[in-house]
């Protein structure tokens, strides 16, 4: 927060969220252009594993035959054939690397646009939408309030969130806020693993907006909270209610 000819200027948060939002934005939209320019068929039917680099080459895990019914993988040699993200120009290689590190791209929970399979599945199609509006409301509310629960909660008008000031039920709230965005992701990915349940395409995107709203709101908000702009000085931090901080 800086005070200008006795106003708060909110230039910092704006442009931290927007950043946030601008990046996250970019790398969505790269997914739906990189299979829809590259020629029809280029990316086969993929399916690897999250936190790996399956497809880099034609001999990485990914193109190798698992067989039909393995928990991880496929034979890949029944689904289109192999593929290797290197092998493309530099844009799309990054955005398939990128979705091949992130992503497990099973191709039965991923979109296929010009008969390429998309980077990233779903799930994490609805995770970075959320992320850029998550970004997108902290920047038009969003605060710096020195920690990162008031600065999370900035968002709301004061005097919405004055009954959690008055009752110092502000950690709680925000982790309630953070719980109610995961929560539906966790049910539907652990039941989907645990039982026979099978989610759907359209579940899988709301539930992974959701878990990235609160993610891009909490990311933005822990990026903005900073105490040096307030001289170190906790009283001076403009709270509902009244409230004021102190240092233990």
């Amino acid at each position: 927060m800086v005070l200008r000819n006795g106003l708060v200027s909110r230039e910092r948060e704006q442009r931290v969220a927007r950043n946030i939002a601008a990046v996250a934005g970019a790398y969505l939209l790269l997914c739906f252009l990189a299979p829809l320019l590259l020629p029809e068929g280029t990316v086969p039917e993929l399916s690897g594993r999250a936190n790996a680099l399956d497809y880099a080459s034609y001999e990485s895990w990914g193109n190798l035959d698992h067989g039909e019914d393995a928990k991880l993988g496929h034979d890949q040699s029944a689904h289109g054939g192999a593929f290797a993200w290197s092998e493309l120009n530099p844009l799309w290689a990054f955005v398939y690397a990128f979705g091949d590190l992130n992503c497990h791209q099973k191709h039965e929970r991923s979109w296929e646009i010009n008969g390429n399979q998309m980077p990233v599945c779903t799930r994490d199609v609805g995770i970075i939408l959320g992320l850029v509006l998550g970004a997108v409301i902290f920047s038009l509310r969003g605060l710096n309030r020195w920690t990162v629960r008031d600065t999370f909660l900035s968002v709301f008008p004061d005097e919405m969130v004055e009954p959690l000031y008055l009752k110092d039920r502000r950690m709680a709230a925000m982790l309630l806020l953070i719980v109610l965005g995961l929560v539906p992701m966790g049910i539907d990915g652990f039941t989907q693993l645990l039982t026979d349940y099978e989610s759907t395409n359209p579940v899988r995107v709301i539930t992974g907006l959701f878990s990235g709203l609160v993610i891009g709101w909490w990311f933005a908000s822990a990026l903005c909270a900073r105490a040096v702009f307030f001289e170190g000085d906790p009283r001076i931090v403009s709270l509902p209610a009244n409230a004021r901080l102190m240092t233990k």
